[in-house]
């Protein structure tokens, strides 16, 4: 789809994004980098990387990958002190990485449930620390800036009621929530840095949809879908522009919900709406017909 946003957008800026070599995280690099900022993306797979980084610069994007471990302190430092070097600021900050796998609660190990929090969680905050001396306002490379920089943790909605087989994955991003607002409190206040996240649903084009969700399941979900389809990478991408551009200037501690109403939905009524009004109608007249002091339905 065309993006409703001017392409320079964000032009000027530089954007470092973690799992930004795939999924979500490759479209977000990519939309940032086609309406002008130049994008950095980490991950652990070079050949993933390399390959990410051939595309985007097939588009006329300005883009360098360094691999690294959100887990690694080392890592992170490292990544976003060549960040600094490569192109002298910091201007985005984009987490994305990710783990993820099914599994029922009893099946889950202390440790598969520790891997997943140190990649998600414990790794946002990791770049978040690693960031915020070039991204606070007045920070070396934003001398000629008056304001701090952004930063976007991507989550997700799992955690807002339940779900099967993600306890793992639930606690961790409900850890990146909380994570993201107390830094938009502490961070906006001291830094005029401004911290969001985005909380995206079902995303039918993604690797993880493919790997988590078998397609017969896929068909049948999309039925229960307020609006009847999966969302895009292209959805979450334009809410991090958004995010990222001057248009959200004033959101600071946010959870952008992308999922279509998915979470706040119900299953589908047991009856069509019009034998909804029928019946709703027929227990009306009853109601004005009966007893005196019995209210009329306004259904």
């Amino acid at each position: 789809m065309e993006s409703p946003f001017k392409a320079d957008a964000v032009k000027g800026k530089v954007a470092l994004i973690t799992g930004g070599g795939s999924g979500i995280g490759l479209e977000i690099t990519k939309q940032l980098g086609k309406h002008g900022a130049s994008v950095v993306i980490m991950g652990r797979r070079k050949h993933i990387l390399d390959s990410a980084v051939s595309s985007l610069r097939s588009l006329g994007i300005r883009a360098v990958g360094f691999d690294g471990d959100v887990r690694k302190p080392e890592d992170a430092r490292r990544v976003v002190e060549s960040t600094f070097k490569q192109f002298g600021r910091l201007d985005i900050l984009v987490n994305a990485a990710a783990g993820n796998f099914l599994s029922s609660a009893e099946d889950l190990s202390p440790n598969g449930l520790r891997t997943v929090m140190d990649i998600d969680t414990v790794g946002t905050f990791t770049m978040c620390h690693e960031a915020l001396k070039y991204l606070k306002k007045g920070a070396p490379g934003r001398s000629d800036s008056s304001s701090g920089g952004v930063i976007l943790n991507i989550s997700a909605t799992l955690h807002y009621t339940a779900t099967w087989y993600q306890l793992h994955v639930s606690a961790a991003k409900a850890a990146i929530d909380a994570t993201t607002r107390n830094l938009a409190l502490e961070w906006g206040s001291e830094y005029d840095i401004r911290v969001n996240g985005i909380a995206p649903g079902l995303i039918g084009d993604t690797p993880g949809m493919s790997k988590l969700v078998p397609k017969d399941i896929n068909s049948q979900a999309k039925n229960l879908l307020p609006l009847y389809k999966a969302g895009e990478k292209w959805d979450i991408a334009m809410a991090a522009l958004y995010l990222s551009s001057d248009a959200g200037k004033f959101i600071n501690g946010a959870i952008v919900v992308v999922d279509g109403g998915f979470w706040i939905s119900q299953p589908r009524p047991p009856i069509p709406k019009e034998a909804m009004r029928q019946l709703s109608r027929s227990v009306d007249n009853k109601a004005r017909d009966g007893p005196g002091g019995v209210p009329r339905s306004n259904l």
